[in-house]
């Protein structure tokens, strides 16, 4: 970027270079891009569900070279140990000084940190990416440590195969700013795969722009304006979510066991702040708060016995709350159900 791009500008531009590159690599999964990218100028986490092959590996390290930004990669399985991710402390012989202690840093001092099959491994490894996470630091004997900037991790969990895994517990799933579901790619997408995969050249992405820039284009985000209406919209979405409140809908009280918090509400207000930045404007509206809705709060929704046993999907529910809350924020809105993307108003052109 050049020194006189405004952040708007720089933005708009950076991320359109960002896109094109990243799709020379990966077929489809656009809104998936998308939903990294927001992730990202967010200083959020994102944890991707899908069966393997789907190339979640694959689109991380695109990401993370269109940025150039650091990238480190840990299979998460059983025997894994907190030390193979923070680092350990190690005994080292100085010049003439004897014997010492040096911290030896692990993959997480990254810019970008790929946590595969991160349910493979025991809650006890799992919680060693908690604080990382949160505070951008991680603690070993006392010292803390404080992470590169930026900091992004990007977990997988594999949906089909869960005998012998450990679920993420509640207060570390809510870590992630997003959960995304990436599906199977259709006929056309598959032979341009193939097309691509199989032939004598490698597709490759370029660099686009800087990790400097990237910190930049996150400080940016938060100077975009989120109307009082549209803070208000989101509380009463989250709020909504919520089996024990009054204004929560008859299916949420008979299928949710509990609902989103606060950081739910956050991420939505986030999200919806670095789509406009995204697109080029300053102020978020509430299509920008729809279109992250789902991703935002699938992950922060429990069902009780009953909406398992009956196969209750979470966004079903997460679409029937957001009719609620836009009924009473401005008439003839709506969110669409299933990818989170906005829906146009009814009888609209």
């Amino acid at each position: 970027m050049s020194s006189d791009e405004t952040p708007i500008g720089a933005c708009v531009d950076g991320m359109r270079k960002a896109r094109e590159q990243i799709a020379r690599v990966i077929v489809g999964q656009d809104e998936v891009v998308d939903l990294a990218l927001v992730a990202l100028l967010c200083e959020g986490h994102v944890l991707f569900e899908g069966v393997p092959g789907l190339g979640k590996t694959l689109l991380v390290r695109t990401l993370a070279d269109t940025l150039m930004m650091a990238f480190s990669r840990v299979q998460f399985t059983p025997d894994l140990m907190p030390a193979d991710i923070v680092g350990a402390t190690m005994i080292s012989e100085g010049d003439g000084a004897g014997i010492g202690l040096r911290f030896e840093p692990g993959p997480i001092f990254a810019n970008v940190l790929l946590a595969d099959e991160i349910n493979r491994a025991s809650p006890k490894t799992q919680s060693a990416l908690l604080q990382g996470m949160q505070e951008r630091s991680v603690t070993v004997r006392g010292r803390s440590y404080p992470l590169p900037r930026p900091f992004l991790v990007l977990a997988t969990q594999n949906p089909l195969e869960m005998e012998g895994t450990y679920p993420l517990p509640e207060a570390q799933i809510d870590r992630f700013l997003f959960k995304v579901q990436i599906g199977h790619p259709d006929r056309a997408e598959l032979v341009r795969i193939l097309e691509r995969t199989v032939g004598g050249e490698e597709a490759v992405a370029e660099p686009v722009m800087r990790r400097e820039d990237v910190a930049a284009l996150q400080r940016a985000v938060r100077e975009i304006v989120a109307p009082p209406r549209l803070l208000d919209l989101a509380s009463r979405i989250v709020l909504g979510t919520r089996p024990d409140r009054p204004e929560s809908t008859d299916r949420v009280r008979r299928y949710v066991r509990y609902g989103s918090g606060p950081r739910g509400a956050q991420a939505m207000i986030l999200a919806a702040k670095a789509r406009a930045l995204m697109d080029g404007r300053f102020n978020a509206t509430s299509e920008d708060l729809s279109s992250c809705m789902i991703p935002s709060l699938r992950h922060r929704i429990a069902l009780g016995f009953e909406g398992q046993s009956e196969g209750v999907a979470v966004e079903d529910l997460l679409a029937e709350v957001a009719r609620e809350a836009l009924a009473s924020y401005q008439p003839g809105e709506a969110v669409a159900a299933g990818g989170g993307r906005p829906a146009p108003a009814e009888g609209a052109s």
